[in-house]
C-alpha cells in the first residue's frame, strides 16, 4: 500500500550545510559548500529559486599538537585568539526539478590576537598582546548539482551529486600593523597576516559534493552531506611574515550526517548529528609545498530550524569532542630529513556558532511539501 507524506518545510529549508569547514588556524577560513545544502535544493522544482543568508562565527584560542592540547597555552596567557565571522549570501536556481545552480557570495572578518607576532612570547619575548585583522569579500563559489531520482516519483530518499568551482576573489595578501620587530624589538611593521585569518587562499578550485535524505517516517528524516575542495594550485606566491616559505593553497573536506525530528509544534524541527571537517596535508591535485597548518575537528552538532511559509530560519551549534593537528607536507620533510619528529600546532575552537536564513522564490505548493509514493509506515 501507498500513501503522500507531508514533509514540513522546515525539513525543505532547514537541511543546510553551510557552515565553515573547520574551526580555528587548521581552517585557513570558512568554507561552504557550493551546493549550498539541502537546504537550497530539496524539492526545488523548474524555475523555483532559494535565497538565503549564513552568518557563522567561532572563537579558536586552543593549541593542540596532534591531538594532544597544550593547555599551558592558556595558563601562561600565550595562546593565540582567532575571532572569526562569515556571511554568506546564496541563490540556488532550479533549472529543472532535478537540476540545479548555486552561486554563494561570502565576506568575512577576523581579528587575531597574539604575542609572538608582536615581540614574543616571554620569557624570552616581549609579552606583549596585539591585534591583526582581516576582512572583506572572500572566494566566490559556483556549482551545479543533479538528483539521481527525479523528485517526483515521490521515492522517500534521494542523492544529489554536485561539482563547482571556487574563485579567487578573496584577498589572499591583505595586510596589516606589527609591533616590536626588528632586531632590537622596537620597530613597527606593515606585513602579511596569518594564513587563517586571510580572507582568499588564491587559488582557483573544484567543488565536489554529495548530499541525500532517507524519509523514515513522518517524523525523522536523516540527511547526509560530504563535500571536497581539490586545490590543484600548489602555492599562491605570497610569503609567510617570516619570509620562510609561501602559503599553500589546501584541499579542504567536511563530513557531516544526522537526523531532523519534526516536533508537535508547527514549523519547528530539530537536529541532531556528527560532522568532521578540516584540511588534509596531502592534496588531491597537484603539489602539497607550502605553509599550511592541516588537521581536523571532529564535532557533535544539535540544532534547531523554524519555519513558515517561504520563510524558514535555522541555527545550529557545533561542539568539537576531538582536534588533531596533524603533520603538514613541511613537518613530514624535515622529519624525514633531520630524524627528528616535527610536528607543528594550531589553535582550535571549542564551538561554531550557524545562522542561516532562507526565503523561498515561485513556490508553487502549499506550507507543506508533498511526497507521493512513499511507503505506508504501517506496512
Amino acid at each position: 500500500m501507498k500513501k503522500s507524506i507531508l514533509i514540513p518545510s522546515s525539513f525543505v529549508l532547514a537541511l543546510c550545510f553551510t557552515e565553515a569547514l573547520a574551526q580555528g588556524c587548521v581552517a585557513i577560513r570558512g568554507f561552504s559548500g557550493c551546493s549550498a545544502g539541502l537546504s537550497n535544493t530539496f524539492g526545488t522544482s523548474k524555475g523555483e529559486a532559494f535565497i538565503s543568508t549564513s552568518f557563522r562565527y567561532f572563537k579558536s584560542f586552543r593549541h593542540f599538537r596532534g591531538n594532544h592540547e597544550e593547555i599551558e597555552r592558556i595558563e601562561n596567557g600565550t595562546e593565540v585568539i582567532n575571532k572569526s565571522y562569515f556571511l554568506d549570501l546564496s541563490l540556488t536556481y532550479g533549472i529543472t526539478n532535478r537540476l540545479y545552480a548555486t552561486a554563494i557570495l561570502p565576506f568575512t572578518h577576523h581579528n587575531r590576537s597574539s604575542m609572538y607576532e608582536h615581540g614574543g612570547n616571554p620569557p624570552n619575548g616581549l609579552g606583549e598582546r596585539h591585534e591583526t585583522t582581516a576582512r572583506g569579500l572572500s572566494d566566490l563559489r559556483l556549482g551545479m548539482g543533479y538528483w539521481l531520482i527525479d523528485p517526483s516519483k515521490g521515492k522517500s530518499f534521494n542523492y544529489a551529486i554536485g561539482v563547482g568551482i571556487k574563485l579567487p576573489t578573496g584577498n589572499y595578501d591583505y595586510k596589516d600593523t606589527f609591533y616590536n620587530q626588528g632586531v632590537n624589538k622596537n620597530e613597527t611593521n606593515y606585513a602579511v597576516v596569518d594564513q587563517s585569518i586571510q580572507p582568499g587562499d588564491g587559488g582557483t578550485g573544484i567543488t565536489l559534493d554529495v548530499q541525500g535524505y532517507h524519509v523514515l517516517s513522518e517524523k525523522f528524516v536523516l540527511s547526509t552531506n560530504l563535500f571536497y575542495l581539490i586545490n590543484p594550485k600548489e602555492t599562491n606566491g605570497i610569503l609567510t611574515r617570516s619570509k620562510t616559505s609561501e602559503f599553500s593553497c589546501p584541499d579542504q573536506f567536511a563530513i557531516r550526517m544526522g537526523s531532523f525530528y519534526n516536533t508537535s509544534l508547527h514549523g519547528f524541527s530539530m537536529y541532531a548529528g556528527g560532522r568532521v571537517e578540516g584540511v588534509p596535508s596531502t592534496d588531491l591535485v597537484g603539489g602539497s609545498a607550502g605553509y599550511r597548518r592541516p588537521g581536523y575537528a571532529i564535532s557533535i552538532e544539535p540544532g534547531i530550524a523554524y519555519s513558515k511559509n517561504n520563510i524558514a530560519i535555522n541555527a545550529s551549534i557545533p561542539f568539537a569532542v576531538a582536534r588533531n593537528r596533524v603533520q603538514s607536507y613541511q613537518d613530514k620533510q624535515i622529519s624525514s630529513t633531520t630524524g627528528v619528529y616535527k610536528n607543528g600546532d594550531a589553535a582550535f575552537a571549542d564551538y561554531l556558532v550557524n545562522i542561516t536564513l532562507t526565503y523561498r522564490i515561485g513556490k508553487k505548493h502549499g506550507d507543506d511539501m508533498l511526497m507521493d509514493f512513499v511507503p505506508d509506515w504501517n506496512d
